[in-house]
């Protein structure tokens, strides 16, 4: 301001004085045009500084607005935490009270209590009791099922015989059959094997079935040589070849037996046979 108050007083004393020149205006205007410049360029970082300053200032005031939001958020985070514990240190309160209050209690209460929990105690025992029992029970029905019955105990193989041949005097000749097939299957190496494959034989000659008869003598002959029934039997066979008209098998049985066999009652029949065929 000084530097504009001096071209000012120049200018007033030289127009006062009557001796101001052309060139002196000249030179004077120059240095007010200078000034104004210099004044322009001073305001304009006046007020770059003024901007730059306000910027800051708001800037420093948000910042300081959202220090004062997280301290507020801070502040209500600790005051609910408080709530927090106050509640807990209620409940314990409350719970030591209630604590306080069962050991005030006199002692029949606990003798009562006691009393339940051993009723229950029984009453629970008695029904697992119970329980097992039926359990057991239970299983030992399914074993029973599950085991299979006891087989008929099996008669002696005399016995067996026996049935076949009281079957057999009784007429009873498929029953018979039928006992000396069991026989025959689970003792066949029984000494009267040959006898109940001979009796078999006799069943199917009196039911007139003369070819399976012929056919059973033939195992008797064949599978128990020097048994006494094998005389027996090809006197037998030979009557079932004459029955089915087959004389000439009928003599080859009767000379075999008379020549193999020929102390046996059988070969003195046979000899009277082969009379008989001729």
């Amino acid at each position: 301001m000084k530097q504009l108050t001096m071209p000012l007083t120049a200018l007033a004393l030289f127009t006062l004085g009557g001796c101001v020149t052309s060139s002196d205006l000249d030179v004077v205007r120059r240095d007010l045009d200078e000034l104004k410049n210099r004044q322009f360029q001073m305001e304009k970082e006046v007020g770059g500084v003024r901007t730059e300053a306000t910027a800051r200032i708001e800037s420093s005031f948000k910042d300081l607005d959202s220090e004062r939001a997280g301290v507020r958020k801070g502040l209500a985070d600790l005051q609910a935490a408080m709530d927090g514990i106050k509640v807990d240190m209620q409940v314990l309160a409350g719970t030591l009270d209630d604590v306080k209050l069962a050991a005030k209690k006199p002692g029949d209460d606990l003798t009562l209590l006691r009393e339940d929990l051993e009723r229950r105690l029984t009453a629970l025992d008695q029904r697992l009791a119970k329980t097992e029992t039926g359990i057991e029970a239970l299983q030992k029905k399914v074993a029973e099922q599950a085991t299979p019955p006891k087989e008929a105990e099996k008669p002696t193989p005399e016995a067996l015989y026996q049935k076949g041949l009281d079957a057999y005097r009784a007429g009873n000749y498929g029953v018979a059959r039928e006992s000396f097939t069991r026989f025959l299957e689970q003792h066949p190496k029984h000494e009267l094997a040959a006898n109940a494959r001979y009796w078999t034989g006799e069943t199917y000659y009196s039911e007139k079935k003369f070819e399976q008869a012929i056919l059973e003598f033939q195992e008797v002959i064949k599978n128990y040589p020097g048994k006494e029934k094998v005389p027996a039997a090809m006197l037998k066979q030979a009557a079932a070849f004459s029955e089915i008209g087959d004389a000439k098998s009928a003599r080859f049985v009767l000379r075999k037996l008379v020549d193999d066999y020929p102390a046996s009652e059988e070969a003195k029949r046979a000899k009277d046979r082969l009379k008989e065929l001729k």
